[in-house]
């Protein structure tokens, strides 16, 4: 009799990394283009594409359904996913948060109609709840000694309570606008999420020096964002005020320039949206050829 293989062994062993990633959805763009900036990218990108290679002839990509990536994870047929922390606490799976990427920022919400007589969570004992989160809004609600009767809708949630499908509904929101449109209320936050890095237990383990090193490429494109990388020669004299000026992480680089003795060269990391006033500044404290660059990756 022949021996079944499991998933995680159904691999192509010559890559040692899976990551999967959302194939559709709100967070799949900015997915890839981190993925892209971080230096790995994605080369066989189509879109029927399941598993595609990266630049990393150690690591590919495998395209799933963002609540089916906690459990893949989970269950070792990848090493990594990205995908969303109310994903992650839905499955309750058992994986590692190692990174939040800070994009993809929602609730999870508890909201009624605005003509509800409920008030209060309290208030839907016996009531009917509809969501796309079974597994969370149970939890929930079994935390604050509610009992509701839960409905699972696939969709078009947030129409539930119209249809008199439902009394209130727990989803998924980020500026509230569809909840009004729909004329919701929110009566609590269930659950604040955003976008995370997430890992196999094992593989943090056995793959921990590839896990690291992909968690760092991801990290520092994070940590540029909104930076730019300031240079200016100033003159000896005038770099008091220059110092007092830049804000920069940690405070300034001062150089020697080789051709002057009275020149110096200073550099600086900034915030991007501070840029505007501080070359003014700079400019009048006596900096002279200022440059500005933007930054693809930082490493703290």
């Amino acid at each position: 009799m022949t021996k079944k293989n499991s998933p995680a062994s159904d691999r192509n062993p010559v890559f040692n990394i899976r990551i999967a990633i959302p194939n559709k959805g709100r967070i799949s763009v900015p997915i890839r283009e981190l993925i892209e900036k971080s230096g790995l990218g994605i080369i066989d990108n189509g879109d029927r594409t399941l598993i595609a290679r990266t630049r990393d002839k150690h690591v590919e990509i495998l395209y799933a359904r963002p609540i089916d990536i906690p459990e893949y994870v989970a269950s070792g047929v990848a090493d990594l996913g990205i995908t969303g922390h109310d994903m992650v606490i839905e499955r309750g799976s058992d994986v590692k948060e190692l990174l939040n990427l800070g994009f993809g920022s929602a609730s999870v919400v508890l909201a009624v109609p605005d003509d509800s007589d409920i008030n209060e969570p309290g208030d839907l004992d016996n009531r009917r709840v509809s969501t796309e989160f079974p597994g969370l809004t149970r939890r929930y609600f079994k935390k604050i000694g509610v009992r509701p009767v839960i409905v699972p809708v696939g969709g078009a949630c947030e129409a539930t309570p119209s249809l008199g499908i439902s009394d209130a509904i727990v989803d998924i929101s980020s500026s509230g606008t569809t909840l009004r449109q729909n004329h919701l209320r929110i009566i609590d936050t269930v659950l604040k999420t955003s976008t995370y890095l997430i890992a196999n237990p094992r593989s943090c383990i056995n793959k921990k020096e590839k896990i690291d090193e992909i968690h760092l490429a991801l990290e520092s494109v994070l940590n540029a964002e909104g930076k730019c990388y300031l240079m200016m020669n100033v003159s000896r004299c005038s770099l008091d005020d220059i110092r007092t000026i830049i804000p920069g992480m940690g405070g300034p680089t001062i150089m020697d320039v080789a051709s002057s003795a009275d020149m110096v060269a200073v550099h600086a990391v900034v915030d991007e949206e501070m840029v505007y006033q501080l070359i003014n500044r700079l400019k009048q404290a006596g900096a002279r050829d200022i440059l500005v660059m933007n930054i693809e990756r930082l490493i703290r």
